[in-house]
C-alpha cells in the first residue's frame, strides 16, 4: 500500500470522527442521551483526560497529557512512513493508518475545542463561540457511542460482585477511539502477517 491510500484511511476516520464530534456537541446537552436501539445510546459525555475517565491531577497534567499525544502522533506518522517505505504488509499500514486517525482525532479535541467552543453543560455548544470554555491545548475529548448490551443485578451467588447493579459494555467512546482500538486489534490478530519475520 502507497503513503497516499494510508493518508486517505487517515482523512476519512479524521473527517468522520470530526463531524460526529461536532454534531452530537452543538445538538446534544451534556449527558443528553437518545435511545437508537435498546443497546446502543448516542450519549453525550466530555473526557478530561485519558481512556476510561482517567486524569493526570495538577495544573499542568492536561497540558502534559495533550503535548505527549502530540509527540505520540509524531512517532506514529514516522511509523507509518517507515512501513510504507519498506513496503510491509497492507494489513500493518492500515492498522498503523487507524491508530494515527484515532489519535489525531482525540489531540483534535484537547488543542482546538476550548478555544472554538463555548460550554455544553447547560446549553448547546456553539461552535466558533466568543466565550470559550478553555484555553488552547485544555480542550475537553468529546465521547457518545454507548452500547449497554446489557443492563441488570448479578446473582447474589457471585463471589465479590453479587447482587450488585452490573452493566456490560458500560464504556462511553467516539470514533478516534474506535479506530485506535481496531488498529491494535488487527496488530493482536495478524500479528504473523503484519510483522512477518
Amino acid at each position: 500500500m502507497n503513503l497516499k491510500k494510508a493518508y486517505f484511511i487517515v482523512f476519512l476516520v479524521l473527517l468522520i470522527d470530526q463531524i460526529s464530534k461536532i454534531y452530537v456537541k452543538t445538538h446534544f446537552v451534556l449527558h443528553q442521551e437518545v435511545e437508537v436501539l435498546s443497546w446502543f445510546k448516542i450519549l453525550f459525555i466530555e473526557n478530561e483526560g485519558m481512556a476510561w475517565g482517567v486524569e493526570i491531577p495538577g495544573i499542568y497534567g492536561k497540558l502534559a497529557l495533550t503535548s505527549f499525544r502530540i509527540l505520540a502522533v509524531g512517532g506514529i506518522g514516522y511509523w507509518l512512513w517507515d512501513a510504507v517505505k519498506k513496503q510491509s504488509p497492507t494489513v500493518l499500514v492500515v492498522a498503523i493508518s487507524l491508530i494515527m486517525a484515532g489519535a489525531f482525532g482525540n489531540i483534535i479535541d484537547s488543542v482546538f475545542y476550548g478555544k472554538i467552543f463555548d460550554d455544553s453543560s447547560y446549553n448547546l455548544a456553539t461552535l466558533f463561540s466568543d466565550k470559550p470554555y478553555g484555553d488552547w491545548f485544555y480542550g475537553k475529548v468529546v465521547d457518545m457511542l454507548y452500547f449497554p448490551i446489557w443492563n441488570g443485578d448479578l446473582p447474589t451467588w457471585l463471589p465479590i460482585w453479587g447482587g450488585k447493579h452490573f452493566t456490560f459494555f458500560n464504556a462511553i467512546f467516539n470514533v478516534a477511539d474506535m479506530a485506535i482500538s481496531t488498529g491494535v486489534g488487527i496488530l493482536i490478530v495478524f500479528n504473523k502477517k503484519a510483522f512477518g519475520k
